[in-house]
This record gives C-alpha cells, structure tokens and sequence, in this order.
C-alpha cells in the first residue's frame, strides 16, 4: 500500500519533537504500522522561526484550514494548544474524513464529547494519548489492558510542574516563589503558570482518565480543583515532623452509584509510592478489581516523551485506516451507547482527614476556644501541636491532623474558627490519603 500523508499543526516543541522522532525513527516505525508515514505540510505562526527539525519535504504553510482541506493529507496532527481554533481545526479535519492525533488536553477535556460525536459520525478516529501524562501509556492501558477491570480508582502526580515545586521547596528550604522563579528559567513553568499551579491542567487530565475507567461522558466542570500556591516551606516541614510529604494528586474513585473526583495538595504518607515521586516526574496509580493495584510512572511531560505518545497514537491510527470503523476501540474505551452519566459526590460530601495550619494570638485559651468548635462540629483530633513563635510576631502556628470527616462539617468550623479575632490569617488546609 502506499504511503500515509501526515499534516501538522504547529511545530512548536511537541510538533518538532514528533517530526524529529518520526524522521529518525521512520523505517521501525513504519515496519510497526504496516506502511510508511510521511510529514507532507505543516502550518506554523511565523514561516521564519528556527525549528528544531528538519524541514526537508515539507511544505509550510500560515493557513491551518488549507493544510486541514488538503486532499493529500491523510491524518492530522494537531499540536497547536489552545481550544477554540484547535476545536475548529479537528471538526474540520473530521469533516474532511481525515483522522485526528492530538496532544491537547484542555480540548478533549472541555470539548471531547461534541469531537467524539462528530468523529464517530464519520467513521474516523481521534487519538489521544500524548493529552495526559506525556509518554506514561496510561490512557491505553486503561482503555485496552484493563478491559476486563472494575477501577476501583485512579490517583496520580499528573502535573510535573507542581511536583517540581513541592519537591524544591521540601529539598531546599525555599517558600513557593522563589521555587516558582527558578522553574519558570529551567523551563518547567510558563511565564503565566497559572493552568499548571492551580490545578487546572492536572483536572482537565482528570477528567481523560476518569472518563475512560467509568465509562462517563467528560465532565470538566463537575471537578473539585486546588492548587499549591498558597503551600509554604512551613506546611512541608510540619508534615514532614508528622511523617507525611505534601502531593498534588488528581484522584477518581467510584463510590456506589457517584465518582468522588477532585484534584488538590494531599498529605500522603512518606513510605507510599507517590510520595515518593519527585522532580517533574509523573506517576499514576490504578486500582482494578482483578489486576489489583498498578503503578505507572515516567516523564509527564517534554518533546521527546510526548513525541512517543503521538506517534504511538499515529502508528494506531494507521493500522486501522483499512479496518472495520464499527470495531475499533472506542474512543472514551466504552461503547458510545454505552456511556453513562454518574454523579459526582459534591466536595462537601467527601470524606478524609485533613491537616490544618492556623495562626492565632499567642495568648490563654486560643487552643480550647479552636478545640470546642472543632468539636462542636464532630471534627475529632488525631494531633495537635502549637510551634514556635517567629521573632517579633505576636501570633503564632498551631498544626492540627483531624480524624476523617466531613468535608461540610469542617468548613463550617474553619469559617467560625476565622471569624474570631484570634485568627489573624486563612487557615491552610491540606487533605491526607491514607
């Protein structure tokens, strides 16, 4: 047969890294896909920007539609970023019955369901497993390799941006900024990090995985989501005396007929396998009724990790150029008529202990007033313990490890706890996964 035309959009550091890989890898790849893979075009912002391939045979072009309508072109790629132009560029391209790969979390997140619609419609294929955990195979595994699984859950380090952060702030005594300033220089954080540190990025791969274990539709909005910013040196230390390290994990679990999903900092124990995952790294942890519990661990991010992912997905997708659309693997792993729409358990209605940091006047009686409304609320104390006063300060912290207990219940003491004048500043909070 002859060869498959590939169009790419975006030659930014994953579109150059697929092309790098694809280019240097060409004859193994092909001998895996069964026909050669070509890169004909690809559409760029700036047609005079270096790029960190080889150009030869390629045609270029500003005009993403152009290259979408392109009646040489087989399969798109689309490595843009973004949403709404990204969303036009794969309608389009399905529209032109030409099959998707994409790396782009946020679209499938927040626009998978119409994209998924629309590709089943024609028959075609969207692939996606570069969207979450970089080259960690986690989405065919789930998807494939635990067909014959109940997940129980699904918890991972899904950001390496904010796992480097917490990991330099517990090695090296450093609060959140200055970790973040040198981030952002080696180039583990963006110029506006926002998407990373609040835990946006983390829930959008959330919604992916949970998607494809539950067999629900995606559902973005319905994701609890917190991210470390407001972590200091000081919480990472008073864990550590505890014997805890400080995560962000994006968990999923089922609980009866609801999905308990949320993403946020956790306390975890410091002999659990995540928490002792450090630097950029990704790890995710699957739990299914007969595989057991699995672990999944790699490079969550980078042009080469990715670039594994994409052209894995891209090797797939030209296998089954010539097979049956109506016996492929289903996009969302579940058969589209199949998919249901679980509840998702209100972050209120969840249950976990939770470590507390307040900071309160250093006078009598502050710990029996904080003690009698935690207490009034059915917030039992595991531990607690006041630490030392900074020089000069008039208050001081006090760290306090509850029971497990209802997430209402506790906000509710948290709000009357701050509403007194002892407190003189926000209560950090950080739950435990035990």
């Amino acid at each position: 047969m002859g060869p498959v035309n590939i169009g790419v959009v975006g030659l930014g550091t994953v579109g150059a890294g697929t092309v790098q890989v694809l280019q240097k890898n060409g004859v193994e790849i092909s001998r895996r896909a069964g026909r050669e893979i070509r890169v004909t075009h690809a559409a760029v912002r700036n047609l005079e920007s270096r790029r960190a391939c080889s150009l030869e045979d390629i045609e270029l072009t500003v005009d993403a539609m152009s290259l979408v309508h392109n009646q040489d072109i087989d399969v798109v790629l689309e490595l843009m970023g973004g949403c709404e132009h990204a969303y036009d560029i794969v309608i389009s391209a399905l529209r032109q019955k030409k099959h998707v790969v994409t790396a782009n979390k946020a679209l499938i997140a927040t626009k998978g369901n119409e994209i998924f619609d629309e590709a089943s419609k024609q028959g075609l294929v969207v692939a996606f497993e570069a969207a979450v955990a970089g080259g960690i195979p986690i989405i065919k595994a789930i998807r494939e390799s635990f067909s014959g699984n109940k997940i129980e859950n699904v918890e991972g380090i899904l950001n390496g941006t904010c796992n480097y952060i917490l990991s330099e702030i517990s090695d090296r005594g450093c609060d959140y900024d200055e970790v973040l300033a040198v981030a952002q220089d080696l180039g583990y954080a963006e110029t506006d990090p926002y998407f990373d540190v609040e835990g946006i990025d983390a829930a959008h791969k959330l919604t992916i995985l949970a998607s494809i274990a539950y067999g629900t539709h995606l559902n973005f909005e319905s994701i609890h989501v917190e991210g470390i910013s407001n972590i200091t040196h000081a919480d990472i230390s008073y864990a550590r005396e505890l014997g805890y390290r400080v995560k962000h994990l994006g968990i999923a679990r089922r609980q009866n007929d609801a999905l308990d999903l949320r993403v946020h900092p956790c306390l975890l124990a410091s002999d659990q396998i995540l928490a002792n995952v450090c630097g950029v790294m990704n790890a995710v942890k699957v739990n299914g009724d007969a595989v057991g519990e699995t672990l999944f661990y790699g490079a969550g991010a980078g042009a080469g990790p990715t670039a594994s992912a994409v052209v894995a997905d891209l090797v797939d997708v030209v296998r089954t150029l010539t097979s049956d659309p109506f016996n492929r693997v289903p996009h969302l792993a579940f058969q589209p008529s199949e998919l249901s729409s679980f509840a998702v358990t209100p972050i209120e209605d969840t249950v976990t202990a939770q470590y507390l940091r307040l900071t309160v006047v250093d006078k009598p009686g502050v710990l029996g007033d904080v003690t009698k409304i935690l207490g009034d609320e059915g917030v039992s104390i595991r531990a607690i313990s006041q630490k030392e006063r900074h020089m000069d300060a008039s208050a001081v912290p006090v760290v306090i490890v509850t029971h497990q207990v209802r997430e209402g219940s506790l906000n509710r003491a948290i709000a009357e706890i701050e509403s007194l004048a002892i407190s003189v500043a926000p209560i950090v909070r950080i739950r435990l996964e035990e």
